[in-house]
């Protein structure tokens, strides 16, 4: 089954260097005016409850019915939410957590660790669906976050999270071969939907 994750389009706040996590942000007019709607169109796109998600799906894949998947939501950055690192680097707290090496719990949100597991069971029980509906590829427009958690742990080659990082508007093609024996996502090519 062929799997392509797409990052959405650039926020406010991500010009800003805001933590956005679970916080409901829009698409920048810079962010929506960016996109460009992919040559083809599915059936059907997944996205996560959060507006810049859906937003990012509609420019991209302008006929096709979303489909909200609960669990593939961004980290909850809990107290560090709607700040910058700048405001924070007197916070002990941010400091400990960036010290962590960002691992441990954000006061009131999750750690990675928390973070990477709720993204992954929604994906496989997401992937485990669709082959058994028999659909050929699923289009995932989702977050930054989201993907790099996701790739960690199921991306081939083997990266670690941070490596997987990508632009907005931007993401993977890949390969979901044999998920049920060996549960990876083989790299086909990057995607890049914007101008």
């Amino acid at each position: 089954m062929e799997v392509e994750l797409i990052r959405h389009g650039a926020t406010a706040w991500q010009k800003e260097g805001r933590y956005q996590g679970k916080s409901d942000i829009p698409l920048s007019p810079e962010g929506r005016n960016s996109l460009i709607p992919a040559e083809g169109c599915p059936d059907v796109v997944y996205v996560t409850s959060l507006l810049r998600t859906r937003e990012t799906a509609r420019i991209l894949f302008p006929k096709a019915r979303q489909e909200i998947v609960p669990g593939l939501e961004e980290m909850d950055f809990g107290v560090f939410e709607g700040r910058t690192a700048r405001e924070m680097e007197a916070d002990e707290a941010y400091r400990d957590w960036v010290e962590s090496g960002c691992l441990s719990r954000c006061p009131g949100g999750e750690s990675r660790e928390q973070f990477s597991d709720r993204v992954c069971l929604a994906f496989d029980d997401l992937l485990r669906s669709a082959t058994l509906r028999g659909e050929p590829g699923l289009t995932i427009v989702a977050h930054g976050g989201t993907l790099m958690a996701l790739l960690e742990r199921f991306g081939k080659p083997r990266q670690e999270y941070f490596q997987w990082m990508t632009d907005c508007g931007c993401g993977f093609r890949l390969r979901a071969e044999n998920w049920t024996e060996d549960r990876s996502l083989v790299v086909r090519e990057q995607i890049k939907l914007t101008k």
